[in-house]
C-alpha cells in the first residue's frame, strides 16, 4: 500500500489508568484512536482524492520554488549573483562563496529535498489524475498544468545542480525505484518531454502558453535556439503564471520576502557582486530591478546598511514563473544566433526585439537602448544583461551564467564573483557554478556523487 509519508503509531496506555480501566473489565479502545500523520492509499482514491493530491503536489512545487527562505529562487541566486548571504550558517556562506561540499546539509538538503518531493509529487499526482479524471476539457488542462510545472522542476535541477542528479520513485508497495543518476543534457531532454505532454494535453490558452515557456526554457538550455523560439511562438507577451503565496502560516509566505526584505535577514540583494556581477542597483532604480537602500542589519549583527529589493514587499506577494516576457527574450536570443557565429543583422534583429520588449513589456515603457552591438560578444553582454534586469529574482541567472560558460565559451572567472567577499572579509571566492547534491541523495545505491562540476 503507498503512503503519503510516515504513519505514526500510537500505542496503548500503560501504567496506573490502564490497570484501572482493566481491573473494572473496561475496554481501552477507545484510547487507542489511530493518529497518523499521512494518508494511506485507499484514502485519498477516486476524483476528489486525485483533487487533493494535485493541490498537494503544486503547493509543494510552491515551496520548493519561492516559498522558503532556501528556495530554489534564493539559494540559486546566492550562488549566482543576484543575492549573498548575511547569515552565520555555513551552508549558506560556502554557497555563495562557491566552496560547497555535499555533506554539509542545511540549506543544501532543503532546497534539493523540496525540488524533489515536487517532482515526486507531480508525477504522482498526473498517475491519479490520468486514473481518475474524465476526458474533458477542463480535466485536461489541470494535468497539463502539472505536466508542465513539472517541466520546470526538471529544467531547475538541470539549471541549479551538478550533473547526475537521479529521479527516483516510490512503487505502489512502498518500495523505491531508485533512479540512474542523470546528466544535464538528459534531465533537460526530459524536461522537453515533459513540456511536449502539457502542450499535447492543453486547451487553454493560458496552459498552452505555460507549457510552450516551460518547453522554450528547456530547449534554450539545451542550445536549441530556433526550436526554443519556435515553442514559445505566440505565448502572449501580458502572459504571466504566477505562485501565489500567503499570511497564513509561515511556511505559505513569500520565501523572497523572508530571505531579503526584513531587518535580520539571512540574505541580502546584491550589486557588482565579486568584480563580475551585474551593476542590478542603479540610480534612479531601473524599474524592472526595483530597490531601495535601508539601514537594515543582516542577521549576523555586522552586515550593515543592506540594500532592499522592492519586487517582494509582503509575506504574500506572487512570485512569477513564467511569462511572455521571458517569451520574447528566447525569440531575441534565437534571432542572435540565426547565423553560425553571428552577423550584424542578427545582432540588429536582437537589438531591435530587445528594445520592442522595453516598449511594450511594462505599463510604461522603458527607454530604448542607445545602440545596437557591433560585435557577437557585445551583444551577448546585451542580450544577458537584458535577461539579468527582466527576470531578476526568478530563478533564471544561475542557469544563464552556466549557460555563458557552456554555450558561448565564456571563462567561469569573467563570469561568476570572483576575489574577496564583501560581508565575509579575509574570505575569497571559490570554483564552484553549481549547486552540489547533498550527501543524503547516497542512500540511492546507484548514486556515487555528482558526475561532474562542469557548467
Amino acid at each position: 500500500m503507498r503512503f503519503y509519508n510516515y504513519a505514526r503509531r500510537v500505542a496503548r496506555p500503560t501504567g496506573t489508568l490502564a490497570v484501572a480501566l482493566a481491573a473494572v473489565g473496561c475496554s481501552t479502545d477507545m484510547l487507542n484512536v489511530a493518529t497518523p500523520n499521512v494518508l494511506a492509499d485507499a484514502s485519498v482514491s477516486g476524483s476528489l482524492g486525485a483533487t487533493t493530491i494535485r493541490n498537494g503536489a503544486l503547493r509543494s512545487f510552491a515551496t520548493a520554488y519561492s516559498g522558503t527562505q532556501d528556495g530554489f529562487v534564493v539559494v540559486s541566486g546566492n550562488l549566482g549573483d543576484e543575492i549573498q548571504t548575511t547569515d552565520t550558517f555555513a551552508d549558506r556562506q560556502n554557497t555563495d562563496q562557491r566552496v560547497a561540499t555535499e555533506n554539509l546539509g542545511g540549506t543544501l538538503n532543503t532546497t534539493y529535498t523540496n525540488l524533489q518531493l515536487a517532482r515526486t509529487g507531480l508525477t504522482t499526482a498526473i498517475e491519479r489524475w490520468r486514473a481518475a479524471k474524465p476526458d474533458a476539457a477542463a480535466a485536461r488542462d489541470s494535468l497539463a498544468e502539472l505536466y508542465a510545472v513539472r517541466s520546470f522542476t526538471e529544467t531547475m535541477f538541470a539549471e541549479g545542480y551538478c550533473s547526475g542528479v537521479p529521479f527516483s520513485k516510490v512503487l505502489p508497495n512502498g518500495d523505491f525505484d531508485y533512479g540512474d543518476p542523470l546528466t544535464t543534457a538528459q534531465i533537460l531532454a526530459r524536461a522537453s518531454a515533459t513540456a511536449d505532454t502539457a502542450l499535447s494535453t492543453a486547451t487553454a490558452t493560458n496552459i498552452r502558453s505555460l507549457a510552450q515557456v516551460a518547453r522554450g526554457r528547456a530547449l534554450l538550455n539545451l542550445g536549441q535556439y530556433a526550436q526554443a523560439a519556435q515553442a514559445v511562438a505566440g505565448v502572449p507577451t501580458s502572459f504571466r503564471y504566477q505562485i501565489f503565496h500567503s499570511i497564513a502560516t509561515t511556511g505559505q509566505n513569500n520565501g523572497i520576502w523572508t530571505a531579503t526584505f526584513p531587518a535580520g535577514s539571512r540574505y541580502t540583494i546584491s550589486n557588482r557582486e565579486g568584480t563580475n556581477g551585474i551593476d542590478y542597483l542603479v540610480t534612479p532604480a531601473d524599474p524592472r530591478v526595483p530597490w531601495a537602500p535601508s539601514n537594515r542589519t543582516g542577521f549576523d549583527g555586522s552586515s550593515r546598511n543592506l540594500p532592499q529589493q522592492q519586487k517582494y514587499t509582503a509575506q504574500p506577494a506572487p512570485a512569477t514563473l513564467a511569462d511572455g516576457i521571458e517569451a520574447r527574450l528566447i525569440e531575441a536570443e534565437a534571432l542572435l544566433n540565426r547565423t553560425s557565429g553571428g552577423s550584424q543583422a542578427d545582432r540588429d534583429a536582437m537589438f531591435a526585439a530587445l528594445n520592442q520588449l522595453r516598449a511594450t513589456g511594462l505599463a510604461t515603457a522603458i527607454p530604448a537602448l542607445a545602440a545596437a552591438p557591433t560585435t557577437q560578444p557585445a551583444a551577448v553582454d546585451m542580450l544577458f544583461r537584458e535577461r539579468a534586469f527582466w527576470l531578476w529574482l526568478t530563478g533564471h541567472r544561475l542557469g544563464d551564467m552556466r549557460r555563458l560558460i557552456r554555450q558561448y565559451g565564456r571563462a567561469a572567472n569573467t563570469v561568476y564573483p570572483v576575489g574577496p567577499m564583501l560581508y565575509r572579509p579575509g574570505q575569497t571566492y571559490g570554483a564552484d557554478v553549481n549547486l552540489v547534491i547533498p550527501i543524503r541523495e547516497r542512500n540511492n545505491p546507484k548514486f556515487q556523487g555528482c558526475l561532474d562540476r562542469n557548467p
